[in-house]
């Protein structure tokens, strides 16, 4: 968090917060729920500081004055802000830490910061309770547990509940048709595990459970023996590759052979040619030399 904007942001809603905390303590409500959160936003506030002020030093290595003078314009106000969030926070006030602390920076949350410092005592008896003090509650004063509990087949409602009912299950009947429980597969028309069981007596529950425990187990049986084949055939596929790497072994083995020997019968092209070349200037050189006496015999 490196612009100073963000920064003003920040201390502006650590401030609500602050104030936030002193309501609740002078309405007598638990307000330490809020020092950590606060806490984190202070850290944060400081490292903010300490990474605009690099980015005031990299500005002006960077030539960049316009942009290391607003840094450093705004640097000593965010600075006196973060002092004073920070006394007040550890309950040390002054009257330039109160100034500080009911200023905002934004003008735009000047109502919350009126709302947040209105006195408990000025508010009229029967206003309801504000949006920022509902969820606090008296240290000690436990919530009352809730429980609903649902059922499949609940008893009818009557009278006016009754009436309700009906239209609720009117209702339901044009949204999700008549039929209106989920199934997995709403094609089968079978019934369910419950409606199976309605009406068994213990014995017969118990030999239902049995039968669906035997199918379960037919069908991991299934399953063991389809996952065994895979593990068979994957172990084939494993053996014919490695006769398949064995195969190209051989193969590179014979290819590295002829490569060698055609290689020996160049290197031996080679000196044949060569020795070629040299035998032909001989038989040039000794035909010469004929005709040279041959000459030499004639002009005589």
């Amino acid at each position: 968090m490196s612009n100073p904007n963000q920064l003003y942001l920040l201390a502006d809603h650590i401030k609500l917060s602050l104030l936030e905390r002193q309501r609740a303590q002078s309405l007598n409500l638990d307000a330490d729920t809020k020092d950590g959160h606060i806490s984190r936003s202070l850290d944060q506030f400081r490292d903010g500081l300490a990474a605009i002020q690099k980015e005031k030093k990299r500005l002006e290595e960077d030539g960049d004055e316009d942009g290391a003078l607003t840094i450093e314009d705004a640097l000593p106000g965010l600075q006196k802000q973060y002092d004073d969030l920070t006394a007040q926070f550890h309950g040390f006030s002054s009257p330039s830490t109160e100034s500080t602390l009911t200023h905002p920076n934004d003008p735009a949350l000047s109502t919350d910061f009126e709302h947040a410092t209105t006195s408990p005592t000025n508010a009229s008896p029967s206003a309801p309770q504000s949006a920022s003090t509902s969820n606090l509650r008296p240290k000690g004063a436990r919530t009352a547990s809730k429980t609903v509990r649902f059922t499949d087949n609940p008893t009818g409602p009557t009278g006016a509940a009754a009436a309700a009912a009906g239209a609720d299950a009117d209702l339901e009947a044009q949204l999700f048709g008549s039929n209106s429980r989920y199934r997995d597969n709403p094609d089968d028309a079978g019934m369910g595990y419950r409606d199976s069981a309605d009406g068994m007596t213990n014995t017969q529950i118990h030999a239902y459970h049995q039968e669906i425990l035997d199918q379960q187990d037919a069908q991991l049986d299934a399953l063991g023996a389809s996952i065994a084949r895979q593990r068979e055939l994957s172990m084939q596929i494993g053996d014919e590759l490695d006769e398949h790497v064995a195969m190209l072994d051989d193969v590179d083995g014979a290819v590295d052979r002829h490569q060698g020997r055609l290689d020996r019968a160049r290197r031996q092209v080679g000196r044949i040619s060569r020795a070629a070349g040299e035998s032909k200037q001989m038989i040039a050189i000794i035909i010469l030399i004929i005709v040279l006496v041959l000459l030499i015999a004639v002009l005589k």
